[in-house]
């Protein structure tokens, strides 16, 4: 009977040890960020029915959206908020179906490469009733680094429309040549 108890001691401190290795390893390589859960989340841009997020880019200092109106009307919108960026100094028109792109500049979202969680806050005015709305949604992307923005149009975009809202200190839209208005 003591070989047995002997054997079964034997059984539970070797994978003892061997447990309390594992727990050591999973524990360092959370201690240093590798199983960080924000490895793991995905990039997206969700909002309520209306506005489709339909791309995004951000930058330490930049934040640019590509949105669809799905309104089922034109509207103009006069507000946008992106975590601590926001601009409200322009107006744009937003046709029904119609794809626009938005640049926020002098933004402060963080250093690059880590990841970006920021509300979302769209203000408009309803062409047809004349009464203001707000669309809410919420951006989770990973910064890249700074650069130029890019005035192409993105895969899908409708080159009929292609705005361009500018800095919160007061940044102009300015015309694309031969696009309307856009950013330069």
């Amino acid at each position: 009977m003591d070989r047995k108890a002997q054997a079964a001691m034997e059984f539970l401190m070797t994978y003892g040890w061997a447990i309390l290795v594992v727990l050591a390893a999973i524990g360092a390589l959370a201690y240093f960020g590798v199983l960080s859960p924000d490895m793991f989340v995905p990039e997206k841009c969700t909002m309520t029915a209306g506005i489709g997020c339909e791309g995004f880019k951000v930058t330490p200092t930049l934040t640019q959206l590509v949105l669809r109106n799905s309104i089922g009307r034109n509207v103009e919108i006069y507000e946008v908020h992106v975590g601590s960026c926001s601009i409200s100094d322009q107006e744009i028109s937003f046709d029904n179906g119609k794809q626009v792109t938005i640049t926020l500049y002098d933004c402060s979202n963080g250093a690059a490469g880590s990841k970006f969680n920021g509300d979302l806050i769209i203000k408009y005015i309803d062409d047809i009733t004349g009464l203001t709305k707000s669309i809410s949604g919420q951006l989770i992307s990973k910064i890249e680094a700074d650069g130029t923005a890019d005035d192409s149009p993105r895969q899908g975009q409708d080159d009929e429309q292609d705005d361009d809202l500018g800095s919160p200190t007061g940044g102009a839209v300015r015309e694309h040549p031969g696009k309307g208005r856009g950013r330069a």
